[in-house]
Protein backbone atom coordinates (compact mmCIF):
# COMPACT_ATOMS: atom_id res chain seq x y z
CA UNK A 1 0.00 0.00 0.00
CA UNK A 2 1.63 3.45 -1.18
CA UNK A 3 0.55 6.40 0.78
CA UNK A 4 1.51 9.75 -0.53
CA UNK A 5 2.92 12.59 1.94
CA UNK A 6 -0.49 14.82 1.96
CA UNK A 7 -2.44 11.22 2.94
CA UNK A 8 0.07 10.71 5.79
CA UNK A 9 -0.49 13.86 7.35
CA UNK A 10 -4.03 14.41 7.33
CA UNK A 11 -4.23 10.56 8.71
CA UNK A 12 -2.12 11.56 11.38
CA UNK A 13 -4.25 14.85 11.91
CA UNK A 14 -7.55 12.72 12.45
CA UNK A 15 -5.41 10.54 14.42
CA UNK A 16 -3.72 12.68 17.40
CA UNK A 17 -7.80 14.51 16.85
CA UNK A 18 -9.36 11.35 17.44
CA UNK A 19 -6.61 10.86 20.77
CA UNK A 20 -7.35 14.18 21.92
CA UNK A 21 -10.97 13.63 22.10
CA UNK A 22 -10.73 11.18 23.84
CA UNK A 23 -8.33 12.37 26.38
CA UNK A 24 -10.61 15.03 27.55
CA UNK A 25 -13.38 13.00 27.61
CA UNK A 26 -11.45 10.43 29.78
CA UNK A 27 -9.89 13.53 31.99
CA UNK A 28 -13.68 14.38 32.69
CA UNK A 29 -14.75 10.53 33.59
CA UNK A 30 -11.73 10.59 36.35
CA UNK A 31 -12.47 14.05 37.27
CA UNK A 32 -16.10 13.08 38.12
CA UNK A 33 -15.22 9.64 39.44
CA UNK A 34 -12.46 11.28 41.50
CA UNK A 35 -9.24 9.23 40.12
CA UNK A 36 -5.60 10.20 39.02
CA UNK A 37 -6.07 12.71 36.04
CA UNK A 38 -4.96 12.98 32.81
CA UNK A 39 -2.31 16.40 33.54
CA UNK A 40 -3.02 19.31 31.90
CA UNK A 41 0.46 19.35 30.25
CA UNK A 42 -0.96 16.28 28.44
CA UNK A 43 -4.06 17.77 27.35
CA UNK A 44 -1.79 21.00 25.69
CA UNK A 45 0.50 18.56 23.83
CA UNK A 46 -1.86 16.54 22.29
CA UNK A 47 -3.24 20.21 21.19
CA UNK A 48 -0.20 21.40 19.98
CA UNK A 49 0.43 18.32 17.89
CA UNK A 50 -2.77 19.34 16.37
CA UNK A 51 -4.92 17.68 18.70
CA UNK A 52 -7.08 21.25 19.04
CA UNK A 53 -10.20 20.45 17.14
CA UNK A 54 -11.07 17.26 18.73
CA UNK A 55 -10.09 18.98 22.51
CA UNK A 56 -12.18 21.82 21.57
CA UNK A 57 -15.14 19.81 20.54
CA UNK A 58 -14.33 17.82 24.07
CA UNK A 59 -13.96 21.00 26.44
CA UNK A 60 -17.92 21.73 24.37
CA UNK A 61 -19.08 18.32 24.51
CA UNK A 62 -17.96 17.05 27.66
CA UNK A 63 -18.00 20.78 29.23
CA UNK A 64 -14.71 19.99 30.69
CA UNK A 65 -11.81 22.62 31.52
CA UNK A 66 -14.16 25.41 29.91
CA UNK A 67 -14.51 27.58 33.65
CA UNK A 68 -10.60 27.76 33.48
CA UNK A 69 -9.13 30.63 31.73
CA UNK A 70 -5.83 29.58 32.32
CA UNK A 71 -6.14 26.08 30.82
CA UNK A 72 -8.52 28.35 27.58
CA UNK A 73 -5.43 30.60 26.90
CA UNK A 74 -2.90 28.00 26.64
CA UNK A 75 -5.19 25.51 24.69
CA UNK A 76 -5.79 28.67 22.32
CA UNK A 77 -1.95 29.30 22.47
CA UNK A 78 -1.60 25.81 21.28
CA UNK A 79 -3.95 25.58 19.10
CA UNK A 80 -2.61 28.95 16.98
CA UNK A 81 0.84 27.52 17.19
CA UNK A 82 -0.22 23.88 15.63
CA UNK A 83 -2.31 25.81 12.80
CA UNK A 84 0.59 27.47 11.82
CA UNK A 85 2.89 23.99 11.89
CA UNK A 86 0.13 22.17 9.52
CA UNK A 87 0.23 24.74 7.13
CA UNK A 88 3.94 25.25 7.22
CA UNK A 89 3.94 21.20 6.69
CA UNK A 90 1.23 21.43 4.29
CA UNK A 91 3.30 24.02 1.79
CA UNK A 92 6.00 21.82 2.19
CA UNK A 93 4.13 18.67 1.35
CA UNK A 94 2.47 19.85 -2.09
Amino acid sequence: MDFDPSSLAALAFLLVNVVSFGAFGLDKLRARAGASRVPERTLHALSLLGGFAGGAIGIALFRHKSRKPSFLVVFALAAILSVAAWLAIARVVR
